[in-house]
């Protein structure tokens, strides 16, 4: 009896070898990986182009302004629209002592409500809160202006001040906190927190010495998101307190300039010395938020836990 064998090349074709399959599908993960980067490097420029366009306008159109002593230390006080010159000084306090109020309101009620609802808070009444904060993130700048006019001023009697917008801005800077500490105090490991009850340190300590200072870097960023989002908002200042040209450092009487309102005004009138300040007035709030998010990414840096 003989026993038949097939051919060698009809063995081998027969199946794919492993190598060669294992070869074929490295090889489309490889490609997939390069159409993936590529299409994440062209989303990233495509979206740099608006930014740089917008940098490179406002550099150009209002940098020499910033460059002018006058600038920094003088209001556009008996300054008119046909008139250069003039300064922002006025605009920049204004600003500054507004974001200050909000900040000092705002900072300490999001950060204890976001550690209410990460580490105390269970049931009806943290959901509360947490749809609250929701409703809170997606209100227009305008409605929390008319919000704080119905209540502060209609109602209460109040006058229309900075004072009134500094409540305004803080409705909108509340939630932002509140929802970046929230996801900042989640990231903190459970192991630090059961290291510390282990040692019989009570949870409002661990708390306090544990978990805030391993999140603050992420804290002070979100701190900081907020800020610069209600230092441009304009709509509720044009409501509650109107522009004025001459410096007034107190929040509580009279109107008030803003860098924002000082940009709407400058705009409306549609003269060129007018808009040369309002370029200067633009890159002059860009710059402030600027030296701000350095600021707290230094102080973040070098207060991080080690």
């Amino acid at each position: 009896m003989s026993t038949v064998t097939a051919p060698a090349d009809a063995r081998d074709n027969s199946s794919t070898p492993a190598h060669l399959e294992l070869g074929s599908k490295s090889g489309g993960r490889a490609a997939k990986n390069t159409i993936a980067t590529i299409v994440m490097w062209a989303c990233f420029f495509l979206a740099m182009v608006p930014l740089v366009w917008i940098l490179y306008a406002v550099l150009s159109e209002g940098l020499h302004m910033l460059f002018t002593s006058s600038w920094w230390s003088t209001s556009q006080a008996n300054m008119t629209s046909r008139l250069s010159g003039g300064g922002a000084y006025h605009a920049i306090m204004g600003t500054l002592l507004m974001a200050a109020v909000t900040s000092i309101i705002s900072v300490p009620i999001g950060i204890f409500t976001a550690i209410y609802l990460v580490e105390y808070g269970r049931g009806t009444f943290a959901r509360v809160v947490s749809f609250m904060v929701d409703i809170l993130t997606g209100v227009p700048s305008i409605v929390a202006g008319l919000f704080i006019y119905a209540v502060f001023i209609t109602t209460l009697g109040g006058q229309r001040n900075g004072f009134a917008s500094s409540l305004a801005l803080m409705l909108l800077m509340i939630p932002v906190i509140v929802r970046s500490t929230e996801e900042m105090l989640k990231l903190v490991p459970n192991e630090l927190r059961e290291a510390s009850y282990a040692l019989g340190v009570p949870k409002w300590k661990t708390i306090a010495s544990v978990v805030l200072p391993t999140a603050f870097g992420g804290i002070v960023t979100g701190v900081l998101l907020g800020l610069a989002r209600v230092m441009g908002e304009t709509a509720p200042l044009l409501i509650l307190t109107p522009y004025t040209k001459f410096i007034n450092m107190n929040l509580f009487n009279g109107y008030m300039a803003t860098l924002p309102t000082m940009i709407n005004q400058e705009r409306t009138e549609a003269l060129a010395p007018a808009i040369e300040r309002s370029w200067g007035t633009a890159l002059t709030l860009i710059l402030i938020i600027l030296v701000l998010n350095v600021a707290g990414r230094l102080v973040a840096h070098f207060s991080k836990v080690k």
